[in-house]
C-alpha cells in the first residue's frame, strides 16, 4: 500500500510540474493586445491573467517555486522507493527515470501544448494561479530581493532594464506577420508608415520650388485664368517681383466664381482680392505635427520655408497620405501622359538592374523593393549619390556605395535625373 501511494504521489507531483511549466509558458506567451481585448470586453478571467502578467516577476518567481519544489518532492519520493527495493543504486535509477519523466510530461509536453494555445491556455490557468501567487508572495518577495542584492555584488543594477518602444514593437510584429504570409507587404508598409510619420520631416516628401506652379501678380487677368485652366492643380502660390516673394495663395474655385461674374472682361478681375493668406511652414516639421496642423487649420496646402525663411518648396494634404498608402493617381494622372510618366520612375532592367528617376525618394525606394539606403543625409536617391560621391557626377559615371552601384544615365543642368541602380555590382566604379 506505501509503495502504491508513493507512486500516486509521484504521479500527482508530476501533474502539477506540468500545471506549472505550461502556465508559465501560456501567461509568458499570450498576446497582451488579446487580452486586454477581453478585459475591456468584461471577461473577468482576462482581468485576472493581465493583472498577472502586469506583476511578471512576482508572477516567474512563484511558478518558479512551487515548480521546484514539487519536481524535487517527486524526486525525492522516487529515490526512497528505489533505494528500499536496490539499494545505493536506487538514486541513479530514480535520476534518470525521474529526469525522463520530468522532462517530457513535466517541461516539454505542457510547454509545447501552452505555445500552440496561449491565449485560451492564460485565460484557463489564470483564476487556479492568482490565489496561488497571492499566497507565494511574502516568500518569493524576499528571494527577489535576496536576488537583486546577489546581483548587486557583481555590480547589476536591480533597476535596469532594455525596455522596446511600443511602435518599433509594432514594426517587429507587422515584419513577422508580412514574412510569414499572414499579411499582404501593401498593408505593412501602410501601417509602417503611419509608425513613421513623426520621424520623417515635411523638407523629405515637399515638392520643390523648382517643380511648383506659381503665378505672377502683376501678370495679365487673362494669362493668369489661362495658365490656370491648363494646369491640374487647385492651389497657386501667387507672387509679385520675385517668386521668393509670395503674397496670396489663389484657388481655383475662387477664380472660377470671378470668371463667372466677369464673363465680358476678364481685365476687371483682380486676384489679391479673393487670395488667402499664404502660410508658411519650417521644413523640419514632422508629417505628423504638420498633418495634425492641416487638420486644426482646415487647410490642405502650405509652404515650406528654410531656417532662414527662403522658399524650398510646398507640401499639401495629399503629399503626406501618399507617404502612407503610396503614389495617388487621378483622373488627371491617366490622361496626363508627363504626369504618367511621373507616376512610373522605377523600371526594372533585363540585368536585374533598376532605371530609377532621380527625384525618387530614398523611403519610398526602401519600402518598395526592400532596400536599405541611408535616408539620413538625403532625401531622394540623386541627392544620395551627390552626397557619397562630394560632387556632381557626370552622364556614364558608376559609383559604388551601401554594397549598390549607381550609373548616372542623364544629367540636365546640375540635376542628376536618372540613374540606373544595381543591387549586385556588375563592374568596378568609376571616379
Amino acid at each position: 500500500m506505501g509503495v502504491f501511494l508513493t507512486l500516486v504521489s509521484i504521479a500527482i507531483l508530476l501533474l502539477l510540474s506540468a500545471f506549472f511549466s505550461g502556465s508559465e509558458t501560456a501567461l509568458t506567451a499570450a498576446r497582451r493586445s488579446r487580452i486586454h481585448q477581453l478585459e475591456m470586453a468584461g471577461d473577468r478571467r482576462a482581468n485576472l491573467a493581465a493583472r498577472l502578467i502586469s506583476r511578471r516577476e512576482r508572477l516567474i518567481g512563484a511558478i518558479l517555486l512551487g515548480n521546484n519544489a514539487v519536481n524535487i518532492l517527486a524526486s525525492a519520493l522516487a529515490a526512497g522507493l528505489m533505494i528500499r527495493y536496490v539499494g545505493e543504486a536506487g538514486v541513479a535509477y530514480a535520476t534518470v527515470v525521474m529526469t525522463v519523466l520530468v522532462v517530457i510530461f513535466a517541461e516539454v509536453m505542457p510547454k509545447t501544448y501552452a505555445i500552440r494555445e496561449a491565449d485560451r491556455m492564460a485565460l484557463k490557468v489564470a483564476p487556479i494561479l492568482r490565489p496561488i501567487v497571492a499566497g507565494l508572495a511574502p516568500i518569493t518577495q524576499a528571494i527577489q530581493a535576496l536576488v537583486l542584492r546577489l546581483l548587486g555584488l557583481f555590480g547589476v543594477r536591480g533597476d535596469s532594464s532594455w525596455t522596446q518602444s511600443v511602435a518599433d514593437e509594432i514594426r517587429g510584429m507587422l515584419d513577422y506577420h508580412a514574412r510569414e504570409g499572414s499579411m499582404r507587404k501593401h498593408y505593412r508598409d501602410m501601417l509602417k508608415s503611419v509608425l513613421d510619420l513623426a520621424d520623417v520631416e515635411v523638407g523629405e516628401v515637399m515638392v520643390h520650388r523648382r517643380d511648383m506652379i506659381t503665378l505672377n501678380i502683376d501678370s495679365p487677368a487673362a494669362d493668369i485664368v489661362a495658365q490656370v485652366v491648363e494646369s491640374r492643380h487647385t492651389r497657386f502660390p501667387l507672387w509679385q517681383d520675385t517668386p521668393d516673394n509670395v503674397l496670396g495663395i489663389l484657388h481655383a474655385k475662387s477664380l472660377l466664381r470671378q470668371v463667372n461674374m466677369h464673363t465680358s472682361d476678364l481685365q476687371g478681375i483682380n486676384v489679391m482680392q479673393f487670395a488667402t493668406e499664404p502660410w508658411f511652414v519650417p521644413d523640419t516639421t514632422s508629417l505628423a505635427d504638420q498633418l495634425s496642423a492641416f487638420r486644426k487649420r482646415r487647410a490642405h496646402f502650405a509652404l515650406v520655408v528654410d531656417e532662414y525663411g527662403a522658399l524650398m518648396g510646398m507640401v499639401t494634404l495629399e503629399d503626406i497620405l501618399e507617404e502612407i498608402v503610396g503614389d495617388i493617381a487621378d483622373e488627371h494622372d491617366e490622361i496626363d501622359e508627363e504626369a504618367d510618366e511621373l507616376v512610373t520612375q522605377l523600371h526594372p532592367e533585363k540585368d536585374g538592374s533598376y532605371t530609377v528617376d532621380g527625384a525618387v525618394t530614398i523611403r519610398n525606394l526602401n519600402r518598395t523593393m526592400e532596400w536599405r539606403l541611408p535616408d539620413v543625409d538625403a532625401a531622394t536617391i540623386a541627392g544620395l549619390v551627390i552626397h557619397e560621391a562630394k560632387r556632381i557626377p557626370k552622364a556614364g559615371q558608376v559609383f559604388l556605395f551601401h554594397e549598390f552601384q549607381f550609373e548616372i544615365v542623364k544629367r540636365e543642368g546640375n540635376r542628376i535625373t536618372r540613374l540606373r541602380i544595381s543591387p549586385r555590382p556588375t563592374q568596378p566604379p568609376i571616379n
